[in-house]
This record gives C-alpha cells, structure tokens and sequence, in this order.
C-alpha cells in the first residue's frame, strides 16, 4: 500500500461532515465479525471540494497563558571515570521537546522565556533521521554507530557519539493493527489547534490503515465514551464520520478513559499483532487521577497488559508536558507534539512504523569507560532516563521501545588523558579491571605505561532489549577504539553537534561552554541540509536568535 501524503493546508472537518450528512449509524462491530467490503475515503478530496477549515501547514499558534507545565530536573555535570566507570540510562524515542520549542519560539519566546524543563535536549537531536548511522546487520534488531570527534563547545573534550538505527517496515509489511484511539474531548480542547488539529490528523492516519487492522475509538471529558469499536481499517467513512462529529466540552476525567481504552485493547487483542492506545491530549486532566505519580502508577499497571502506548499532544497555553512525558515513558510507549498537520503528517504517515510498531523493548544503555584513555564524561540530556548501573541486568527494570525506521542518537562529552597510566581501583567486574592497580603500588613504581590513544579500547557501549513479547533480555556488545575518531566529521555528525549545542544553548546551561546560536549558525551554513526538516531547523535558530 502506498502511504497517502498530507496535502490539504486548510482544514477538512466542515467539508467532512457535510458530505457524510445522512450516512448510516455507527454501528458496533466485534473483532471477530467480517468487515464489509467497502471503499475508501479519501479525505483529501473531500478537502478539495470545500473552502471551508482553518488549519495551517506550517505552526503559528499563539501560546497564550502561563498554565504550562514541564517536569522539573536537574543537569547532570562530569562524572570521574574513577569514581563511575558505567554510564547506564535507558533510551529515549520522544520527539515531543523539539516541536513545542518550535512552537514557543514561533510564537515570540527569546531564550530567557523557555522554560528549562521544555529543553529536552536527546529529543531535539532524535526529531531528526540520519542517513549515516548503520543500517542493522542480518538477524540483528538494530545497527549502531560510534564516532568521536573534537567537541565544539569545549576545546578539553571529545564528543562521542553512538547512534542506533532500526530496520523501516513498509506499512504493507506491518503485523496487523488493533489501535485504540483515545481522544480527550473536554473544554480545554475547544480551541483551533486542539481539537480540530486533533480531527485532521487522525483522519490523516485513517486513510492509512487497510483491512487488516481494527479500530476503536474512546472519547473522554466528564465521562468516557465509546464511540466506535473494533471497526475494520478499511471503513474509512465510518472512522472519519465519527472523529469530526466529535465537539468539545466538560472537565477531563483522563484516568476513566484511559481504563476504557485499554480494556477494549485487551478485548480485541490480536496475538502476535501491534496492539496499540493512540492517546491525543493537552494533558489538562482536572478529575481522576490527576498527579504524575497516581497516573505512573496507573499506566504501569496497563502496560502489563502487553499493549504499547503513543501519546500526542495538542496546543498551547495549558498543556501538561510533564503529564504526558510520564504516561509515555511508564506506558511502554512514544510522546510527539502535533503543532500543525505538517507535524502530523511526520509523525503519522512519513514515520509511522517507527511511531506505532514497537521493534524492541526495554531497551538500556551502559557505557564502560576505559580509565587509562577516559579522565571524565558527561551524557548529555536523559536526565529523566537515568539508571543505576545494577538496573542493566535487571530485566524487571523498564525503560524505552524503539519502533521499526528509528534513529537514536546519545552523546558524550569525553576528556581523555594525555597518557596511559593504568591509574583507578582494582574492580574485577569490570572490563578494563586490569586497568585499575592498588593505590598504594601505583604511587611506589611512579611508572607510565606510555601507550597512547590508538593501543587501547576508549570504552565499550553495552545494549540490552527484549522483543516485542518477550521477557528476557539479549545482551549486544560494541567496542570503541580510536578507529572510531573522525578527522573530518560528516554532515550528519556535525548537525548532531549543532543540535545539541542548540540545546545547550537555549537552555542557557550551567556546562554550555562557548555554546552559542551564532555558532549553531555558522555549523549549519556550512552543511547542504538536503533534510527539509533540517533546513527548518536553521531557520529555528535564526529566530530564536533574533527573538
């Protein structure tokens, strides 16, 4: 099946309704009941037939009050190799930060406007794809990719990066779909780029799904409601019919919707078949379980279930980042920010496999650095992904899933030493223990080993992650040498460099060195960016520069 392409720039959601006035009642279906045969809707046309809608291509929303809110963190400075060999944290597959900076920086924000919790900085380098980073080998989940190179902010470090990519899945190729839309209809979702946002970009993904697939679809306010159930893919005008017949209004009883959700997803689960809750929200959840840790605990109940979780959040002024960062991240799920149906386009058509089909769970990191190369490290961003170095081997510990066609990218600051000298604490469960002497005999010999960088491994990445279903973790070992130092830095580096820096930059941090906008602008007038998402990005900068 070839994936339809947004193309309307106006909204849809008048033109809809009127074409499917008097269409037949919604009627409820079970999963295991044989869809009529039945042509698809094509919702584009429909647009093409009406001048009526509102919504734009390109994001231009005003913010509005100050009701935002953003979870709360503190960055994480060096760490002595000494001290802390291992560097464990769990991926991160949102893109959420990257789109709601866009937003406020559109919408007028300079760098002493942004919140800091908005400043996710691993989300704005994961927005963007990578051509570069390998391509998984035969019966491998994923390729991985580790280069180092002089950091451009700070003239003592190293920046390593280690980059993973996953296989892209054809739509086509897909297992089939149980996917449980849960919309949040309450009155904080009445404004333009809310709720009939929302309609589009959903209708975007209907016109995607086929036969195969089932579709459910809850509502929540005051009370939830079902309002279609286990209906095939390929009934497009149903599907559509029903999500721009939906009106805004009442308080926002998420917690009720999301155990509706969630138990239609269990009713119609299909064995060895993506089994997914799509919740779209401004997170604004005012009655039920409304605090970040009674909803974790909610969520981390559900996904026991084995149904994964995206969520996508809407507009501007009231939206609770920190509430839906935490209902994706303990939800076995992915977090985006929809800000225009150019954004949803992304996110649910040109990256739809690595947003709905999870290729791997509980996916770790730990990096093991070798203390006759590496003084000290720094990872930068995962501040709220962080694990203890004994949560590795811990299979009953969660952490992130990664879809199919996903490119993840981690950076380190590195200062290496300027000799080997074997220095550190003997710790026989390490790699490098041979590395480490006692104390007392290293001050004795007051010998060098006098290598150098090129005789000895830098560090050694370590992977774990499960299937889809599984429950045992596979272990991937990678070691990093100076092969991996590049002289000359390729675009796709040097963009992650920029991005980060940017990063660093807007969120004015406390280790941003001689990080700079006009030095983010100087890197990227120097690449090609072929990426019309990377060219975005450069504009991104200029006007948050100006701001």
């Amino acid at each position: 099946m070839k994936r339809k392409e947004m193309t309307r720039v106006s909204g849809i959601c008048m033109a809809v309704c009127l074409l499917l006035a008097g269409c037949g009642n919604k009627g409820v279906e079970t999963a295991a009941a044989t869809a009529p045969a039945e042509e698809t809707v094509d919702c584009d046309a429909a647009y093409e037939e009406s001048g009526y809608g509102w919504a734009q291509e390109e994001s231009t929303v005003e913010t509005g009050g100050n009701a935002e809110e953003y979870s709360e963190w503190t960055e994480t400075g060096y760490a002595s190799v000494y001290d802390k060999p291992l560097s464990t944290f769990s991926a991160d597959v949102d893109t959420a930060s990257y789109s709601n900076l866009r937003r406020l920086i559109r919408s007028g924000y300079g760098i002493e406007d942004l919140p800091v919790g908005a400043v996710r900085i691993e989300e704005i380098i994961n927005y963007f794809s990578y051509n570069d980073l390998k391509e998984p080998e035969k019966e491998e989940p994923f390729g991985v990719t580790t280069q180092i190179m002089p950091c451009p902010w700070n003239k003592e470090a190293q920046l390593l990066r280690v980059g993973l990519r996953t296989e892209k899945i054809d739509y086509d190729d897909f297992p089939p779909s149980n996917l449980i839309f849960l919309l949040d209809v309450s009155g904080s979702m009445y404004a333009e780029d809310k709720l009939p946002l929302l309609q589009e970009s959903f209708a975007i993904l209907a016109e995607n799904l086929t036969e195969k697939d089932r579709v459910s679809i809850v509502t929540y306010a005051g009370d939830d409601t079902i309002v279609l159930e286990g209906v095939s893919g390929n009934r497009t005008k149903e599907i559509c019919q029903a999500l721009f017949d939906l009106e805004a209004g009442g308080s926002t009883h998420g917690s009720k919707g999301i155990e509706t959700a969630y138990r239609l997803a269990e009713e119609y689960y299909i064995e060895g078949g993506n089994n997914r809750v799509i919740l779209a929200t401004d997170g604004d959840l005012n009655v039920g379980l409304t605090s970040e840790s009674e909803l974790e605990e909610l969520i981390a109940e559900k996904k026991e279930s084995g149904v994964f979780l995206s969520v996508l959040g809407f507009g501007g002024g009231n939206i609770k980042d920190n509430k839906m960062e935490t209902l994706a991240d303990k939800g076995n799920g992915n977090y985006a920010y929809i800000d225009s149906l150019k954004e949803a386009n992304k996110v649910l058509v040109e990256e739809m496999s690595a947003t709905l089909l999870t290729v791997c769970k509980d996916v770790k990191f730990q990096v093991e650095f070798n203390p006759a190369v590496v003084e000290e490290y720094r990872l930068i961003g995962y501040e709220n992904r962080r694990l203890a170095a004994k949560d590795f081997e811990d299979d009953t510990k969660d952490a992130g899933e990664i879809g199919a066609g996903y490119c993840m990218t981690a950076l380190y600051e590195i200062v290496t030493k300027e000799k080997v000298n074997g220095s550190g604490v003997a710790r026989d469960q390490l790699k490098y223990a041979d590395f480490y002497e006692d104390e007392k005999e290293q001050r004795g010999s007051g010998e060098e080993n006098g290598g150098n960088y090129m005789e000895y491994e830098w560090l050694t990445v370590s992977i774990r992650y499960k299937e889809p279903e599984g429950t045992e973790s596979q272990l991937l070992e990678y070691p990093v040498d100076y092969s991996s130092y590049v002289e000359e830095p390729g675009e796709d580096f040097l963009f992650t460099a920029a991005a980060a820096e940017f990063g660093l930059a807007a969120m004015d941090s406390e280790y941003k060195g001689e990080a700079s906008l006009r030095h983010v602008r100087e890197i990227l007038e120097d690449l090609s960016l072929d990426d019309e998402y990377k060219a975005e990005f450069a504009e991104l900068v200029k006007e948050l520069d100006k701001n």
